[in-house]
């Protein structure tokens, strides 16, 4: 471990759990995404791939502009979400159950994201790095906007599960 004696070190090892995590949804939103019984979410899960694809292609912009490497951690915040996520995807449940069970997995893995974006882009805004705060809040708003979309896909599916 490298000891952190300002700010910007805190920012580089809190970009760097960020870029674990996006890693690491990378891998697993294929998963989900085949889990799912509903059409519309696994769209949803098609979709944020890609917009995970990009948000790790903007973090390692943000690297480079810094002169770091991203990799070097191991996000076990992330690793833990995506565990239960599996654990949901191996359930024996009805179709309905199951796709609830992953919006909320899903849901979980969305909040600490966008945790981590909102510190980050304070962070760059304290340390002056104009491009970093815009680069880094675009993907802040694609992670909560994936909450909403992800809200109102459980406001159906809920219902659904619901009956049974």
């Amino acid at each position: 471990m490298t000891k952190m004696t300002d700010l910007k070190d805190l920012y580089v090892q809190q970009l760097k759990d960020l870029y674990s995590a996006e890693t690491q949804l990378v891998a697993a939103l294929p998963k989900m995404a085949q889990a799912a019984s509903s059409a519309e979410l696994r769209q949803g899960f098609e979709t944020h791939l890609e917009q995970t694809r990009n948000q790790v292609k903007r973090l390692e912009t943000v690297f480079a502009d810094l002169g770091e490497q991203p990799g070097g951690h191991t996000c076990k915040a992330m690793m833990g979400l995506i565990a239960e996520g599996d654990d949901m995807i191996k359930e024996d449940a009805t179709p309905a159950v199951k796709d609830a069970g992953l919006i909320a997995s899903a849901q979980r893995a969305e909040h600490y994201e966008i945790a981590g974006y909102g510190t980050v882009v304070r962070f760059a805004q304290v340390l002056g790095l104009n491009s970093h705060v815009e680069t880094l809040r675009a993907s802040e708003n694609e992670e909560k906007a994936t909450d909403k979309e992800l809200t109102a896909l459980a406001d159906t599916i809920n219902a659904q599960a619901a009956r049974g």
